[in-house]
């Protein structure tokens, strides 16, 4: 569980910096440079995530079970994976109008993504792992909104239909390998147990 935590709290430390110490990321940008900030954002970024991978790979087989949820929590949860899809790639094209009303889809996709996957397990590495992404996501969207209550973000330009048809097909297409393929293949465990 050691190894859990201590990923959580490199990748989730270094994307919370804007959160807590933004002055501190403004004067490293100001003293070190921009690439030196991203290089070590990414390499710590990088060094948390395979430590949560590694790290809930161990746990979740000697974790204790907190709840056991109803079987029918995951097809919830298969519902929300498909919307959480589509706003993480409605967050990374050009600007949709699914970006345009949602504001914000990537930390919507983490909160969805989050919930649906302790709706769905209900062991002690599941509840930290995903609970801490969701308690993060949650923490970030009030700071984004004072962020923009302050005028120090720029508005989301007009968006497009087509921008949303291409978010929605590469999303769904997306979801569609993960469940049949890639979640079993990466996470070592099906979507879906039958």
């Amino acid at each position: 569980m050691l190894v859990l935590i201590l990923g959580l709290i490199l990748f989730l430390g270094v994307h919370s910096v804007k959160i807590v110490a933004p002055a501190f990321r403004d004067r490293f940008i100001a003293q070190r440079g921009e690439n030196t900030w991203k290089g070590l954002y990414t390499v710590i970024s990088l060094a948390g995530f395979v430590l949560i991978i590694w790290g809930f790979s161990i746990a979740r087989y000697e974790a204790p079970i907190l709840y056991t949820p109803p079987f029918w929590f995951t097809h919830v949860t298969l519902l929300l994976m498909l919307v959480s899809f589509i706003l993480l790639v409605a967050s990374s094209v050009p600007p949709s109008r699914i970006k345009v009303a949602v504001k914000h889809p990537m930390l919507l996709a983490v909160k969805l993504w989050s919930v649906g996957h302790l709706m769905a397990n209900g062991d002690l590495a599941s509840v930290i792992l995903f609970g801490s992404f969701l308690v993060w996501a949650i923490f970030d969207r009030i700071s984004v909104s004072r962020r923009e209550a302050a005028g120090l973000m720029e508005p989301i330009g007009p968006g497009s239909v087509r921008n949303d048809v291409l978010a929605v097909v590469i999303g769904v297409v997306a979801y569609i390998l993960f469940v049949w393929k890639l979640h079993e293949w990466l996470f070592g465990v099906p979507p879906v147990v039958i």
